[in-house]
């Protein structure tokens, strides 16, 4: 397991590793076999050009300012930086116009001592939870070395960059899921923040009214320190103990089709969070089965993205991913009326959500219901690909549509801990809520790795 941002920093500080040692071995996870198809613009460049300058460095004081150290972050293909087109994954904006300047996540990320090493690998402009690309191949997940797996989407890069060791952060966006699945099936922290939080200025949409700017990282101290970076705020950590805490378990909707390592993963953090003193409780919150309905003429997303694409895709259907050309295309057929319809249904259905939700800590969820499949079941079969995509945006969609804030950590079985495929464990609640959910995040994340 690769050391975490903190305990790089604190390496470098003490002076047991060089940023110059660091980066350098960022460079060469970058360039491994590992990192085939994580990065649409390769950073083995600049990550050489960076250990470098630290190396001459004589104090060390420029390259290690901020609370990001120097340390390489990855920048999901979505994202404006100055000087490089922004392409979302897809072959079709190929001759859009480079970005005249960083949009406001990089630029903070930067100031904060960042280093920006290189662009990654997406489902093609964000549009799947699985993270296949057929235009610039799919990152493998790093967790099984006999079979190709998926790493899950749409941060797909972003994900497997961290879990290589290629970056100590991976940028990334979260409109149903896209942050958390990927941490899910990669054994990562993936925190989806209140959406207001973060500028999405100079982002490419996928959908205006869910997309959320947040980062993957290897533990959830990590995840506090880049969230701060990115809202430019600082988060207020109560302490607050497990034994001190009260969580709820949504029985709809959530813990359907469960296959037998997420269900087993699952049952588990439960026991260790009660044995540390959490009181748990089951609900029923039915408004879960709600959405079917509610998203039934197509959904924000599709509506959004729609928008956005309608002129492009227009001209240039042939060049889209079948699949997410597809998904686009259904907002075609929604009207104006249907779109109102759907954002006053959703603000009800949140006001529902909020009143069953009361009293809690959070909820726990399963991030996803399933461990990651192998990609040579997906590639070729609309049927299964649809499917899988379903389920695996199926838990962490609730969030988005809820306009609240989520963080995925990961859970295992003790006797399975090192020979088991990652599964991802979801705490959340509402908007707003973020500073209790990490607080309280830090804690699991304790008492989840306590032998």
């Amino acid at each position: 397991m690769h050391q975490d941002l903190h305990a790089q920093r604190q390496s470098i500080a003490s002076g047991q590793m060089s940023l110059a040692d660091a980066l350098n071995q960022a460079r060469l996870a970058s360039l491994a076999s590992g990192c085939a198809h994580v990065y649409i613009s390769h950073p083995a460049q600049t990550l050489a050009e960076a250990a470098q300058s630290a190396a001459q460095d004589a104090t060390g004081n420029r390259a290690r300012s901020g609370p990001l150290a120097g340390l390489p972050i990855s920048v999901k293909d979505l994202f404006d930086v100055a000087g490089e087109r922004t392409q979302a994954g897809s072959i079709v904006l190929t001759e859009a116009e480079p970005a005249l300047t960083d949009c406001p996540a990089v630029a903070r990320l930067r100031s904060a001592g960042g280093l920006i090493a290189g662009r990654t690998n997406m489902s093609e402009f964000a549009y799947s939870g699985v993270g296949i690309n057929p235009h610039h191949g799919t990152p493998v997940h790093p967790a099984d070395g006999l079979v190709a797996r998926v790493p899950g989407g749409s941060s797909s890069g972003a994900a497997v960059s961290v879990a290589t060791g290629a970056a100590a952060v991976g940028l990334g966006s979260d409109t149903g899921g896209s942050i958390r699945i990927p941490a899910a099936l990669c054994g990562l922290v993936g925190f989806k923040s209140t959406a207001r939080l973060v500028p999405t200025a100079g982002v490419l949409p996928l959908s205006t009214t869910l997309d959320t700017v947040s980062a993957i990282t290897r533990s959830v101290r990590d995840a506090v320190t880049v969230h701060e970076v990115l809202a430019d705020r600082r988060v207020a950590l109560a302490g607050k103990p497990l034994s001190a805490s009260r969580f709820a378990v949504p029985r709809s909707l959530m813990l359907d089709g469960l296959d037998a390592t997420v269900a087993s993963a699952f049952e588990h953090s439960l026991r260790v969070l009660r044995a540390a003193g959490a009181e748990i409780v089951e609900i029923e919150l039915g408004e879960l089965n709600e959405l079917s309905h509610i998203n039934a003429t197509g959904g924000l997303s599709a509506a959004e993205s729609y928008a956005w694409h309608r002129q492009l895709i227009g001209q240039r259907q042939s060049d889209y991913d079948p699949r997410v050309a597809l998904r686009i295309l259904k907002g075609a057929s929604m009207s104006a009326a249907d779109y109102i319809d759907l954002c006053t249904a959703r603000r009800q259905w949140i006001d529902r959500m909020n009143l069953g939700m009361s009293g809690f800590d959070g909820m726990l969820s399963p991030t996803v219901p399933m461990v990651a499949p192998a990609i040579a079941d997906l590639i070729a079969d609309d049927d299964a690909f649809f499917r899988v995509n379903g389920l695996l945006l199926r838990n962490p969609a609730v969030v988005n549509m809820l306009d609240g804030c989520a963080i995925s950590l990961p859970c295992y079985t003790p006797d399975q801990a090192h020979n088991q495929l990652p599964v991802g464990l979801m705490l959340w609640h509402s908007a707003l809520h973020d500073d209790g959910v990490l607080d309280a995040a830090l804690h699991v994340e304790a008492a989840l790795q306590r032998p």
